[in-house]
C-alpha cells in the first residue's frame, strides 16, 4: 500500500458479532513486535500494524505473526500516524472496536485474570447489539530499573476505543471523545522505561514535547509529560521546574482533577529531594496533605524526602525521624492503590516495610526492624502523625 493511504472500505455489519482489532504504530521494532502480537493474537479478530518508516526487520515479523501492515511517513506527530493506524484498521478488518498497543508491551494475560477472563471480556466486546459507547480504560504496568531491582509502576490509559475515536496531540496524544469511561479488567505490560529502552529513545521525546509546547505553552498536561521525561533522565532541576510551571498552568491542583495530578505531586516532591530542595519539597507535601492523605505514594515520596533531609543535616535527625517513620507507617495503613494514576506497587506494603526496617535497625530498634521482616507485618498506630515544621 502506498504511504498515507489507506485500502477501500471494509463493510461494517449493522447486526452481528462485533469486531475487535488490534492497532499498533511502529518503527524499528522488530526485537520486541512479535511478543506484543503474539500476547494479542488470542484475543481479537485481527492484528493491524503501520509502520512509520522502519530499517530493521519489523514489517517482515509483523507479516509473520498475522499482521495486515501498512506504511505511513513519519510527520513528528504521534497523533497523526495513531489516526493513520485507527482508519486503516477500521476500513481493512471493519473494526468496531481498536485495541491500542504499542509495541514494547503486551496483554499481560495472569494479571488479567487469566484466559477464561480474558476469553469472556472479550466475547462481552463482540455481543451485538447498539454501538459501543464507551471507551476502555486498561491498567498498564510499567517495569523500570532501581538500584534494588525492578519495580513497578501502575498507570489507567484509554485504550479500548470505539469505532470513529480519534487522537490530538503531536506527543503524549490522547483519543478525543466526550463518552463515558469504563476501567477494564485488561492489563498490559510495558518495559519502554527500561534502562537500556530508554537510552535508545533519548531525547526523541524531548524534542517533540518541546516542539509541542512551542504551540501551546500554557498546557498543563505537557509541561507534566516533560517534568516525566526529565525524571527518566535524572536530570532533576529541569523536572522540578517543569512540575512547577505544570502546577501555574492549572486553576487549581486538588484531588478532583485529572489522575495525572497525582502522578505530578509524587513527581514533584521527588524531583525536590534529588537536587537538595528539602524545604521546597516538605512545602509542597504540605499543599497536598488533604488531596493526597489516602496516596501511599505521597507519603513514601515524602518520607524519602525527609530521610534524605537528615542524612544532609545531621542536627535535625532529631526532628526528623519520628516524621520519617510516621510517613512509611502511614503507606501501610493506606496500604495499595492501585487505582492512583502512576502509582508504585510497594509503596504500600514491602517497600515501606523494607525502608521501616532499615529505619529501626540504624536507630537500635530490632524488635520492630524484626516485625518489618516478617511476611505480613502490619503497622502499628504511629505516634502523632506528621508535624508541620
Amino acid at each position: 500500500m502506498p504511504a498515507n493511504t489507506q485500502p477501500t472500505d471494509a463493510p461494517v455489519s449493522p447486526a452481528g458479532p462485533r469486531r475487535v482489532a488490534l492497532v499498533m504504530i511502529a518503527r524499528d521494532e522488530a526485537p520486541r513486535i512479535a511478543r506484543a502480537l503474539a500476547s494479542a493474537r488470542p484475543w481479537v479478530d485481527a492484528l493491524v500494524v503501520l509502520d512509520t518508516g522502519s530499517h530493521d526487520d519489523t514489517v517482515a515479523r509483523a507479516q509473520a505473526a498475522g499482521a495486515h501492515v501498512g506504511h505511513f511517513t513519519w510527520i513528528d506527530d504521534f497523533a497523526a500516524a495513531r489516526n493513520a493506524a485507527l482508519a486503516l484498521a477500521e476500513q481493512a478488518t471493519g473494526a468496531h472496536w481498536c485495541l491500542m498497543l504499542d509495541a514494547d508491551e503486551w496483554i499481560d494475560a495472569e494479571a488479567s485474570g487469566g484466559a477464561p477472563a480474558l476469553q469472556a471480556l472479550f466475547d462481552g466486546l463482540r455481543r451485538p447489539g447498539p454501538p459501543p459507547a464507551h471507551v476502555g480504560l486498561l491498567r498498564v504496568l510499567s517495569d523500570y530499573d532501581t538500584p534494588q531491582g525492578i519495580a513497578q509502576a501502575m498507570t489507567w490509559l484509554p485504550r479500548l476505543l470505539p469505532r470513529g475515536v480519534r487522537y490530538e496531540g503531536r506527543i503524549h496524544e490522547h483519543p478525543v471523545h466526550a463518552l463515558p469511561t469504563q476501567r477494564l479488567p485488561l492489563v498490559l505490560g510495558h518495559d519502554g522505561y527500561r534502562d537500556q529502552a530508554l537510552a535508545a529513545k533519548a531525547g526523541r521525546n524531548a524534542a517533540l514535547l518541546q516542539a509541542a509546547l512551542a504551540e501551546q505553552p500554557d498546557d498543563a498536561y505537557l509541561h507534566y509529560q516533560l517534568g516525566k521525561d526529565h525524571d527518566a533522565y535524572g536530570r532533576w532541576a529541569e523536572a522540578a521546574a517543569c512540575h512547577a510551571r505544570s502546577r501555574a498552568c492549572d486553576p487549581a491542583a486538588a484531588a478532583t482533577g485529572p489522575g495525572w495530578w497525582h502522578d505530578r505531586a509524587v513527581r514533584e516532591i521527588h524531583a525536590l529531594k534529588a537536587c537538595g530542595r528539602h524545604e521546597d519539597g516538605l512545602q509542597r507535601a504540605e499543599a497536598g496533605m488533604d488531596a493526597w492523605a489516602d496516596s501511599p505514594d505521597f507519603w513514601f515520596a515524602l518520607g524519602d524526602l525527609m530521610l534524605d533531609w537528615a542524612a544532609e543535616a545531621p542536627q535535625r535527625a532529631g526532628e526528623l525521624l519520628p516524621m520519617i517513620e510516621a510517613a512509611w507507617l502511614r503507606c501501610l495503613e493506606i496500604g495499595e492503590r492501585p487505582d492512583l494514576e502512576g502509582s508504585v506497587h510497594g509503596r504500600g506494603s514491602h517497600l515501606a516495610r523494607r525502608n521501616l526496617q532499615v529505619l529501626y535497625e540504624g536507630t537500635g530498634r530490632p524488635d520492630e526492624a524484626a516485625r518489618m521482616r516478617a511476611p505480613q507485618a502490619h503497622p502499628a498506630p504511629h505516634p502523632a502523625g506528621i508535624a508541620v515544621l
